[in-house]
């Protein structure tokens, strides 16, 4: 068993992205399926779930590796005050262009129309981005400041969890936000 671990461990050193998409693979189907099981539903919408996982493994976790790389190439080092700085410079620059493509990839995921889509987010993307701004800040701050740059796309996934939970409730909820 020991050899495994080592070999895991090894094997995710070598390929961040790739523990970052392994992480996504779980953690994002699990949150939609916390938020039906939250919300009542009687059973689980197994398709519903398989689209979180596609778009978190295939989209967000690279698109977070990326922005990861890119934010610590725009403000080097760890401490507190750079955090501060990555996190401003996130919530202005990644938050928006990630709840975007939550909205419009999930819809067209969905078999929706790009008007469709682009309708959905029209109607949701003020609530989800205030809401983003009490949650993520936080996270982040503690993320970049305090986590090595090898691990935070993982803790940012368990932080994601939780936030995919509230992703999941917002995509599927009707009617005005």
């Amino acid at each position: 068993m020991a050899v495994v671990l080592r070999r895991i461990s090894t094997f995710s050193k070598k390929h961040p992205v790739l523990r970052g998409m392994m992480t996504y693979a779980v953690l994002w189907p699990s949150s939609n399926i916390c938020q039906q099981f939250i919300q009542g539903r009687e059973e689980t919408n197994i398709s519903e779930s398989a689209r979180f996982c596609v778009f978190g493994t295939l989209y967000v976790a690279p698109t977070l590796y990326l922005w990861v790389k890119i934010s610590s190439y725009m403000f080097p080092g760890q401490s507190l005050k750079i955090a501060v700085k990555k996190v401003a410079c996130e919530q202005f620059m990644y938050s928006p262009f990630a709840i975007s493509s939550f909205y419009i990839g999930m819809s067209l995921l969905e078999g929706k129309t790009w008007d469709g889509a682009v309708d959905e987010l029209k109607s949701k993307f003020v609530q989800t981005y205030k809401t983003g701004l009490l949650f993520w800040p936080a996270v982040q701050t503690i993320n970049f400041a305090y986590v090595p740059q090898r691990n935070r796309v993982s803790v940012t996934g368990v932080a994601s969890f939780f936030w995919t939970i509230f992703l999941s409730y917002m995509k599927h909820k009707n009617g005005p936000v």
